[in-house]
């Protein structure tokens, strides 16, 4: 599963995000699931592009998801995310 996670993450657009929910939906696992393969992630993966449901940024790696997040242009709404304009709808991946 955390390759799965990897591959996910790695597809996220500069700009966009998606939520746990979102990459769980898209390899069939619980959000959980993935913010623990995510946590077994090297550096090397957009983490930052990963956000909760209500567009908040990670807190982990120091707490600078809002940075990187802003530094790529993902539209902001105050300290979230603004998941309108900035979610990445991936399709399914194959069983």
């Amino acid at each position: 599963m955390v390759e799965d996670v990897r591959e996910a993450v790695a597809g996220i657009p500069i700009g966009c995000v998606a939520s746990y929910g979102d990459i769980g939906e898209r390899i069939g696992a619980g959000p959980r699931q993935v913010g623990r393969a995510m946590s077994l992630l090297d550096e090397g993966v957009p983490w930052w592009r990963v956000v909760y449901a209500d567009g908040t940024p990670a807190s982990c790696h120091g707490g600078r998801a809002p940075d990187l997040l802003r530094d790529e242009g993902t539209p902001m709404r105050g300290a979230r995310v603004d998941m309108e304009r900035a979610r990445h709808r991936a399709p399914p991946s194959a069983p």
